[in-house]
């Protein structure tokens, strides 16, 4: 995951209370009693949902004044890819499927059923927001050495033990802003005003501006990133629409889970993406993240297929994922399924959240799963969240072995590529060198 800088928002948090599981057994009595005519996939898909009912936040959702607040900024909006169910609805964006009550609200904490309309409480509202380096999300393989506006709301669809930015994924967007107040828009001719006591909090920076602020900042992309940005897909999607209007590249930096349809709609608008492969086991991905480790893998395939740039990061994490065999499976998968041209980042575990007790990764680990991804076949592994270890970041030639990008940290120092290949040899490098 792309960590925040010291300069991003983030706010107390508040206790909010989640659904016992008994409320599975009500769940499937409240989706059977909804499906009169429907059909028996619809029925399939209520089902998953009632098995993930333990997530929901039940009768959470924003009420009265706060919920008129959360309007009149914009903040709210109906959500796309959702069905309805009588009273109740049904949010297709992820495989959570959560199967929202009236006045719930959803495990990523960032859709409620208002009135049987499933709405986004995240929308215009960045809780988190900065001018990166490409390098930082990491994109080593695309327009190196470019700046791109990154921008994150609150809340994500996993629960990481392991998670840097749980300060803003692990909240509701009512904890991380502040309806009240006067509204401050974020523009290129207020954005010197921003620092200001009380504004952060209460600001909202409208897609339009969005695009607007990066081009004006000499941006050559848009990144969604920080915390899980299915989660706010509808805000991401509207900016994504009008940024590739007007040249500039979109960045979607995930854990990749999501479910098709959004997906083939989302490859519609962004260029690249990093794509967090948090393990290769099914049972450890539930233990450690919450989620199922199959979506992610269609994920991949599926930008590959659609033709969008991305590139891997597999944290290491001690007792977790650093089993070597398992990184030689994931490897193995890697180079049969979607081929030996996308960059993997193996990176560096350091204690955090619910992991303190736990070692950073050592160094020798790191290099060996490097070792081990090069000889299954991958081209372009890279090592992260380390210092001084040799070519960690260094981009090779896969045929002559010539440095074609040279940096230190998040700073691009040389680049011998022309035209997509290595000066040297002509070699093709894999990537997107160049804007167009």
């Amino acid at each position: 995951m792309d960590q925040q800088t010291n300069e991003e928002l983030t706010a107390p948090a508040r206790k909010s209370a989640g659904v016992s599981r008994r409320s599975i057994v009500k769940y499937g009595a409240i989706a059977l009693a909804s499906i009169s005519g429907v059909c028996a996939a619809t029925w399939h898909v209520m089902q998953r949902a009632a098995a993930s009912a333990a997530s929901v936040f039940k009768r959470d959702a924003p009420s009265g004044e706060l919920w008129n607040q959360w309007k009149a900024r914009r903040w709210a909006r109906e959500a796309r890819h959702y069905r309805k169910l009588g009273p109740n609805v049904q949010c297709m964006l992820c495989p959570n499927d959560c199967l929202l009550e009236p006045e719930d609200r959803g495990r990523c904490r960032n859709r409620v059923n208002k009135g049987g309309v499933m709405y986004t409480l995240a929308y215009a509202n960045p809780c988190s927001f900065n001018i990166d380096p490409v390098e930082k999300k990491p994109l080593f393989h695309f327009l190196p050495g470019s700046k791109t506006f990154s921008l994150a709301t609150s809340g994500c669809g996993f629960r990481c033990l392991n998670c840097q930015n749980w300060d803003i994924s692990q909240r509701k967007p009512e904890e991380t802003k502040d309806p009240r107040g006067a509204e401050f828009l974020l523009r290129p001719v207020t954005r010197n005003m921003v620092n200001q006591p009380g504004i952060r909090d209460r600001m909202s920076l409208l897609p339009a501006d969005a695009v607007e602020l990066a081009k004006r900042m000499g941006c050559a992309s848009l990144a969604y990133t920080y915390s899980e940005p299915t989660v706010f897909y509808e805000y991401m999607y509207d900016i994504a629409k009008l940024a590739k209007a007007r040249d500039i590249k979109n960045i979607w930096v995930t854990c990749g889970y999501i479910n098709p349809d959004p997906l083939t709609e989302l490859c519609e608008v962004i260029d690249a993406a990093n794509v967090d492969l948090k393990g290769f086991d099914p049972s450890i991905y539930e233990k450690l993240n919450s989620g199922k480790l199959q979506p992610i893998l269609d994920t991949l395939k599926m930008l590959k297929a659609r033709e969008v740039w991305f590139e891997i990061t597999n944290l290491i994490v001690p007792t977790y994922t650093d089993d070597l065999g398992m990184i030689a499976d994931m490897c193995k998968w890697l180079v049969d399924n979607i081929g030996p041209d996308y960059p993997i980042h193996f990176s560096r575990f350091h204690p955090n959240h619910k992991l303190t007790d736990l070692p950073w990764t050592p160094i020798e680990t790191l290099v060996e799963a490097r070792r081990i991804a090069k000889r299954a076949g991958l081209r372009y592994p890279y090592i992260g969240n380390v210092r001084g270890v040799e070519n960690a970041e260094i981009t090779l030639c896969p045929k002559c072995g010539k440095t074609v990008v040279k940096r230190d940290g998040y700073a691009v120092q040389e680049v011998n590529i022309n035209k997509g290949a290595c000066k040297s040899c002509d070699t093709r490098i894999a990537g997107v060198w160049a804007a167009g």
